[in-house]
């Protein structure tokens, strides 16, 4: 079903809230001070049903300028909007600032209302309409119906309200299948309940029940009750203006400006890469790291602007910019937003976020400044692998690219899919995450990667491989450790690399020996295979070889690290099949005695105390048996 927020607009004293007032039958002033200066401060919220049958929420904002930031807070969820202007005094300061807001923010239905028409001639309101004419020139409001109305004769007010009805119609559903996400423009608490927050809930739904999180902070709780017009609902929806009674946090842990939203759905931010757009009619160029007042959902922060493609913007141009936050907020590619000079405070254009979680970005950098022409006019496939190329190095997972992006985690997958499908990104699994990573990236890796071992192999022909240690430290120090194993396996699997133990080589990699290393190989398995269980300690085998220590000791490595020969310690080798016919004896004997002694197993083997020492706590390490003083039993 569609749901309908519509919005006032105008200067201070013009007669929105009467407007309201007469469309609904309700006082939208709520504050004692509101009712006693006759100006609305705060923002004010009632419903009214359309002749459609359709019930449209209502928002009443503040016209006085020193309220625009209360006004900035309730104008953001609107899809119709109101612009009031008094038949006795025209367009004024406020009603040209608000026009402006509306425009910024990409509002595009809506009608202009004069108001207080009881109160001048005909020929006076005719005068007043040309000069409305020529105020709206441009604007989204340009070709809109002028009506004027009086509050206290009503007349006008059912052609207001049919005309609301007739755009109601043509406003697009918001998607209610979206991440949900609702800004707080009030929060309060009411005895016997708690805490209770307001908003407009910009997409998805909430459900009585849900667990949700009050961004940018980390507080969790969880929706007691949702009320929608002053209704108790199980459910709330996009374009419904909400109230949610969420237990487990308290008043004082939510300001106006957060926002609540699905438990990390959303990741904090200090930056927002953005096109900006400043107002034609402003008096003063915006020159790089200007000090200005961001408006973006119900928030105000204090922000830094960071000109990425010029030195100075000028009214009515157009430019990339990094805003440089001054405290953490929470937004979504494609959130707009207001800009206002810090002081003295009025509004000088806005604009559409392209990057809610950007890196630091320098001026001028055309690959940074092509980046966001990309997000600025990609569609959401394409924005999904840019994001995926730019974090590629920290191999993000589909989850953290979701609460990034603050897109559902089913669309991002969706997304990513069709890109595996395209060959543009490469997926693995861990546990239960998934790991993307941008196929170029992945290709620069691998051949990164493949490039150090043909390396490693030409200065170490005699080595099985390159320890893996060293690959995961040099190549994949970005990712934990689980994650750079799980990537190594992944080129395994892909046959591009071979692992022998923790050593990785080439795929197809074998140790290529000279004549005089044959020799010493021939020459090294003679030695320990004769030997049998007694085999000579290391140093002794290089003084009984006559040849040069360094080769012996190389061969000697090789045949290590291939698996032919077994170390057991420092000084103790043993050949593999020797070293097999010690396991069997060792777990047949276990197998029939259960426990063994050192001098029982050296006893069985006819050998010494330092061999069959060394091979019980090879087998120890090997988690083949298991010790207790100075008995080993087999680990079942």
């Amino acid at each position: 079903m569609k749901h309908v927020i519509v919005g006032t607009a105008g200067h201070i004293d013009h007669g929105k809230t009467t407007l309201i007032r007469a469309l609904t039958n309700r006082d939208t002033d709520r504050l004692k001070e509101e009712q006693k200066r006759g100006i609305s401060i705060e923002l004010g919220f009632t419903y009214f049903d359309l002749p459609s049958g359709k019930r449209a929420g209502i928002i009443d904002v503040p016209g006085h300028e020193k309220f625009i930031k209360n006004m900035l807070a309730g104008v953001m969820g609107i899809d119709i909007v109101l612009l009031v202007i008094a038949a006795d005094e025209g367009v004024m300061p406020q009603t040209s600032e608000h026009l402006a807001i509306l425009d910024l923010l990409g509002i595009d239905k809506g009608f202009i209302v004069m108001t207080k028409a009881d109160l001048v001639e005909k020929e006076w309101i005719e005068l007043v309409e040309e000069d409305i004419r020529e105020s709206i020139k441009g604007s989204f409001l340009e070709n809109a119906p002028i009506i004027p109305v009086s509050s206290v004769t009503r007349d006008g007010i059912e052609e207001v309200t049919k005309l609301i009805d007739e755009l109601a119609q043509e406003v697009e559903m918001r998607d209610v299948d979206d991440m949900p996400r609702l800004p707080v423009d009030r929060v309060f608490s009411i005895a016997g309940f708690g805490t209770i927050v307001t908003g407009t809930l910009l997409s998805g739904k909430f459900n009585v029940g849900d667990e949700v999180q009050v961004f940018p902070g980390e507080d969790i709780g969880r929706i007691r009750s949702l009320q929608v017009h002053d209704e108790d609902v199980p459910t709330a929806y996009a374009g419904q203006r909400v109230a949610i009674n969420i237990s487990g946090i308290k008043k004082s842990e939510i300001e106006r400006g957060d926002v609540v939203a699905p438990i990390d759905s959303m990741k904090k931010t200090m930056m927002l890469d953005a096109k900006i757009k400043l107002l034609e009619n402003i008096d003063r160029s915006i020159e790089n790291r200007t000090r200005l007042r961001l408006y973006i959902g119900s928030k105000e922060v204090l922000c830094r602007i960071v000109l990425l493609d010029r030195d100075v913007i000028n009214p009515g141009e157009e430019a990339y910019a990094q805003l440089r936050l001054e405290e953490e907020t929470v937004a979504k590619r494609g959130d707009r937003f207001i800009l206002r000079f810090y002081s003295p405070m009025y509004t000088i254009g806005g604009g559409k976020v392209l990057e809610p979680n950007p890196s630091k970005k320098k001026q001028f950098d055309e690959k940074a400044i092509e980046e966001l022409k990309i997000k600025e006019e990609g569609k959401s496939i394409d924005i999904i692998e840019r994001i995926i190329l730019d974090n590629s190095k920290n191999f993000p997972t589909i989850k953290e690219i979701a609460t990034t992006t603050a897109i559902l985690e089913e669309k991002v997958k969706e997304d990513i899919e069709a890109l595996e499908n395209k060959n543009k990104v490469v997926l693995f699994n861990l546990t239960k995450e998934v790991y993307v990573i941008h196929i170029g990236y992945f290709n620069s890796l691998k051949e990164d990667i493949l490039k150090e071992l043909k390396e490693f192999h030409k200065n170490y022909p005699l080595k099985a491989g390159m320890p893996k240690e060293e690959i995961r430290s040099k190549f994949l120090s970005n990712a934990n450790s689980r994650v750079g194993d799980r990537f190594i396996e992944l080129l395994v699997e892909m046959n591009y690399i071979d692992k022998n133990m923790e050593k990785i080589h080439i795929k197809g990699f074998e140790i290529e020996y000279n004549d005089t290393q044959l020799e010493i190989k021939k020459e090294l398995i003679r030695l320990y295979t004769s030997n049998n269980f007694m085999p000579p300690k290391r140093e002794d085998v290089y003084q009984e070889l006559k040849y040069d220590k360094n080769q012996v000791e190389q061969v000697l490595n090789a045949l290590i690290s291939n698996g032919d020969i077994i170390q057991l310690n420092s000084e103790i080798c043993l050949y593999k099949s020797t070293y097999k016919e010690a396991q069997d004896i060792l777990i047949n004997y276990l197998n029939k005695k259960e426990t063994i002694t050192v001098a029982e197993y050296r006893d069985v083997l006819d050998t010494n105390r330092r061999v069959a020492l060394g091979l019980l706590e090879y087998f120890d390490q090997e988690k083949i048996t298991k010790r207790d003083g100075d008995i080993r039993s087999l680990i079942k």
